[in-house]
């Protein structure tokens, strides 16, 4: 009678040391695709943080009656007091937020309806208006604002020239003109690539969602109120992030037409003006490099608030 045995168990240690070795070439090949990145990421974003973190901390000095040569003296937190002191750079905080008054719900909104009405049964050749819609984006800020201030200027434009024929007036100098003519040249440029991302999230809702509400017999208007904007809240809350920074960045627009409307726009009118104006008209590199970084660490107060604020939309 044979004698049945039961068959050993396979050895274990070198599938363990197999799948050891490809989990060790995996993260190697990781770290080698990844390494570019974070290459590029400190040179152009780290470092500059880091030199401006530096020049902030010292001022320059001179000698006698300001006739002698300057001395660069570390200064600590000095330069941080100065700006925040200064009603100068505050009142650039305020102008911000009056131009996100105007801006933020003008970019909002315009983005929202144009992308319901393109992701809607009615709309006819989307390929064409998705890609007009987005050419602007294309157009450099700095272009745009010179294609704008001309067609602000009286005597060049024709359509300041259309408007004055028909009896209405037109001064870029005041408060109520210059403010939502900065807001149009930003929402003229922006407005394109927040559509995109509206779109994308437009396409990503199952269409069995969609279709249910259409044999219930719900109208396009009724779709749009009820089903597509609360699915895609969390674009909203991104959107209205990256909104908010570029508010916090203004800098081309106003730069510009600070030339057709110098009484309301003025080389200071924003942080971003602030510091430029400090770095490359006074020569005061350590309070430019301060304010950048007061503003950067209110643009990412900003980005943590609205991640905040936005992460019940996330989990609905």
């Amino acid at each position: 009678m044979a004698l049945l045995t039961k068959p050993s168990a396979a050895p274990r240690a070198p599938l363990a040391a197999t799948a050891a070795r490809g989990r060790s070439r995996g993260r190697g090949a990781a770290a080698v695709l990844m390494a570019p990145f974070f290459l590029l990421f400190g040179l152009a974003t780290l470092l500059p943080i880091g030199y401006a973190i530096w020049l902030s901390l010292f001022q320059e000095h001179h000698s006698g009656l300001g006739f002698g040569a300057a001395t660069t003296v570390f200064s600590g937190l000095s330069n941080y007091g100065t700006a925040l002191a200064d009603p100068v750079f505050r009142s650039g905080f305020l102008h911000v937020a009056v131009f996100a008054l105007v801006y933020v719900p003008l970019m909002l909104a315009g983005s929202l309806l144009v992308s319901l009405l393109l992701d809607s049964a009615l709309a006819r050749a989307k390929r064409f208006l998705q890609l007009a819609l987005f050419l602007p984006h294309v157009v450099p800020g700095i272009i745009a604002a010179i294609i704008w201030l001309y067609l602000y200027t009286p005597g060049v434009s024709p359509v300041v020239s259309a408007l004055q024929s028909g009896g209405i007036g037109f001064n870029l100098d005041t408060p109520f003109t210059a403010i939502p003519a900065t807001a149009n040249v930003a929402v003229w440029e922006v407005l394109g690539y927040n559509i995109v991302i509206f779109y994308a999230a437009l396409q990503a809702i199952p269409r069995e969602l969609l279709e249910a509400a259409v044999i219930d017999g719900a109208s396009e208007l009724r779709i749009s109120l009820s089903v597509k904007l609360p699915l895609v809240r969390s674009s909203v809350g991104l959107v209205g992030l990256f909104t908010g920074i570029g508010v916090l960045q203004l800098f081309q627009e106003p730069l510009l037409l600070n030339r057709a409307a110098p009484g309301v726009i003025t080389t200071f009118w924003t942080p971003n003006m602030y510091d430029y104006a400090q770095a490359f008209n006074n020569s005061d590199y350590g309070l430019s490099a301060a304010g950048s970084i007061l503003l950067a660490l209110v643009c990412a107060g900003l980005s943590f608030l609205v991640t905040r604020i936005s992460n019940p939309w996330r989990s609905s």
